[in-house]
């Protein structure tokens, strides 16, 4: 099936683990927004891989494996905020941001469901008409 996405699939998978622990990394943040000098964390991983595909792009080896390389490569990275807390606890939870950054997670992670949902359907309709 990879052949026929090429590396779609393997891209969303990879999207859909980095989005799931996105939301799990908020969930944890509400959970403690009321620990004392508990420090919030966020998750990265866009910019890595948009830097290595497209260095795997322009890379001389086959497009297909330097890209498939460039996804199985890339890691997310949990960061912790350094913002100055206003609370005098010293927790600096911003639990508006949070929940607007849960529910963008969210529908993020709905899009991609759907977008690879409707990848296998095109295939399974392809495959219907032979």
């Amino acid at each position: 099936m990879a052949d026929i996405f090429g590396n779609g699939i393997s891209l969303t998978e990879k999207v859909l683990d980095f989005l799931w622990g996105r939301q799990t990394i908020t969930l944890n943040n509400i959970a403690n927004g009321e620990t004392p000098k508990f420090k919030s964390q966020y998750i990265t991983f866009e910019e890595e891989m948009a830097e290595r595909l497209s260095a795997a792009s322009a890379s001389g080896k086959g497009a297909r494996q330097a890209v498939a390389d460039a996804i199985d490569a890339t890691r997310a990275r949990v960061h912790t905020t350094t913002a100055e807390s206003t609370r005098l606890d010293g927790n600096n939870v911003d639990m508006d941001q949070e929940q607007v950054d849960l529910v963008r997670a969210a529908y993020e992670y709905q899009y991609m469901v759907n977008s690879i949902s409707n990848d296998i359907t095109r295939l399974q309709s392809a495959a219907r008409n032979f």
